[in-house]
């Protein structure tokens, strides 16, 4: 008995927001985790660094993972949305917006990366009295 054709169409469609979903989810799991690094490369910037330079980075850096994680929420639920009820055809085009949310997080990843790097910079210049 052969399975018919728009149900296969609709299963590897469903199979690919799913994976797209799992993928998404570690993205948000990754930016929370930042979200909290941040909190505590404020306090290292406030009581330690004590440079404008830095404190004004973390700010930018907390607004842009802010931006990214809301954009990646609202993501999600069309996602959600789309693998419950939709019916759109999952091709290049969808592939395409799901690697540009990618990119998003990928960019804000590497800019962490640097601001960490700087901070650490910072600290290794002290000296113990």
């Amino acid at each position: 008995m052969e399975i018919e054709l728009p149900y296969k169409i609709d299963a590897h469609r469903r199979l690919c927001i799913k994976k797209d979903l799992i993928e998404l989810s570690y993205w948000i799991d990754t930016l929370t985790t930042i979200n909290t690094e941040i909190d505590y490369s404020k306090i290292i910037g406030q009581q330690l660094i004590k440079e404008q330079s830095i404190e004004v980075n973390i700010q930018g850096l907390r607004r842009k993972n802010t931006l990214v994680m809301a954009m990646l929420c609202k993501y999600e639920k069309e996602l959600n949305a789309e693998y419950e009820y939709g019916k759109r055809e999952y091709n290049v085009t969808r592939a395409k917006e799901h690697e540009k949310k990618r990119d998003s997080h990928t960019a804000l990843i590497k800019e962490f990366t640097q601001l960490k790097k700087e901070i650490y910079q910072k600290l290794s210049k002290f000296q113990r009295r």
